[in-house]
């Protein structure tokens, strides 16, 4: 039978002691919620059903955020990001709460504020993705069997919105020209770059000279720089011979160097001009992402299977291929007939 005791003026405590458990203890605002999880509570070891929340109620997120870290997030090939996650929500007021009292509305408020900032919805798909591991790892590996995961009950978002721009009649030629005419030697070759390797923007700036050989038109990109899986690189990437010409073209400004980086400048500064030459040229609705989507969709224009273009694009997943794919109908009539 359980001890209800008052505690102070205010609170009770509910005291379980029942051979085979370990003694169970919780303070309540009112005697009746205290005789009403007292009376649960023993229900649940009476049919052998009972898992203490004990350390979960010991346990705030930002606590528990850290042990993750510690274990987990630490540990895996590129944690940078997952860092940066758990240090967002530990500027969180959540953080200050113990993961069984979080419920789901918590976490839908965060998910509607972090849209009221503005953030994307990938980002904030990747932040909630984040605790809802956390959660899960929490209750199978740090003793938390009796915790939930309220995080299975809200709506997440879809992730980003799936983008169709491609490079229009005569765009290239102006970029490339307005590119060409900076005072930044590298700006025209990234863009050029971008278009015929596919590279996203992180890994086509990173790219050495070591590992390029103009030879065989190949990269051989090593394991430590090819990324995360859902954003890899081809462990052998092939390449155009526009892309050969481009990478020839630079070599040849500086022909003793066989190492360090291809584009031997920064990405905001590449980004920056990207900017201002988009601007001059009154184009408003191109990112620098969508030269990823221009170079994957001319594959495919070329008669490549997926397969083929998934070995040089990265793609693990063939729907994510397919969001990146939009052909040009115009492209399609020769082959109709």
């Amino acid at each position: 039978m359980a001890t209800i005791r008052k505690r102070g003026n205010l609170q009770w405590q509910a005291i379980i002691r029942k051979r085979g458990f370990p003694a169970q203890s919780k303070t309540f605002n009112t005697k009746s919620e205290a005789l009403a999880w007292a009376g649960h509570v023993e229900s649940e070891m009476t049919r052998g059903v009972f898992v203490s929340t004990g350390e979960a109620e010991r346990t705030t997120l930002g606590e528990a955020l850290e042990r993750y870290w510690t274990e987990v997030g630490s540990k895996k090939r590129h944690p940078d990001q997952e860092r940066q996650r758990i240090d967002q929500w530990k500027r969180n007021p959540l953080a200050h709460n113990y993961l069984a009292s979080l419920r789901g509305t918590d976490f839908a408020r965060y998910r509607d504020n972090r849209r009221s900032q503005g953030r994307a919805e990938n980002t904030i798909r990747l932040e909630l993705q984040l605790v809802s591991h956390l959660f899960e790892i929490a209750r199978k590996e740090f003793g938390m069997e009796g915790l939930a995961n309220p995080l299975k009950n809200i709506r997440k978002p879809s992730g980003s919105k799936a983008r169709d721009r491609r490079l229009r009649p005569g765009e290239y030629e102006k970029i490339l020209a307005t590119l060409a005419s900076t005072k930044n030697p590298f700006a025209a070759p990234a863009f050029q770059l971008a278009i015929e390797t596919c590279l996203r923007q992180g890994a086509l700036f990173s790219l050495k000279w070591e590992w390029i050989n103009l030879s065989t038109r190949l990269i051989s990109i090593p394991i430590t720089s090819r990324g995360a899986d859902n954003k890899s690189i081809p462990a052998v990437l092939p390449l155009s011979n526009h892309a050969i010409q481009v990478l020839t073209e630079l070599r040849s400004r500086a022909p003793c160097k066989t190492n360090g980086r291809v584009l031997d400048t920064s990405v905001n500064a590449v980004i920056c001009i990207w900017k201002r030459s988009l601007k001059k040229l009154e184009i408003d609705d191109l990112r620098w992402h969508d030269l990823r989507h221009e170079g994957v969709t001319r594959l495919f224009e070329k008669g490549f299977h997926t397969l083929e273009v998934a070995s040089v694009s990265g793609h693990r997943s063939m729907d994510m291929l397919r969001r990146y794919t939009h052909l040009n109908p115009e492209s399609l009539l020769e082959r109709l007939g």
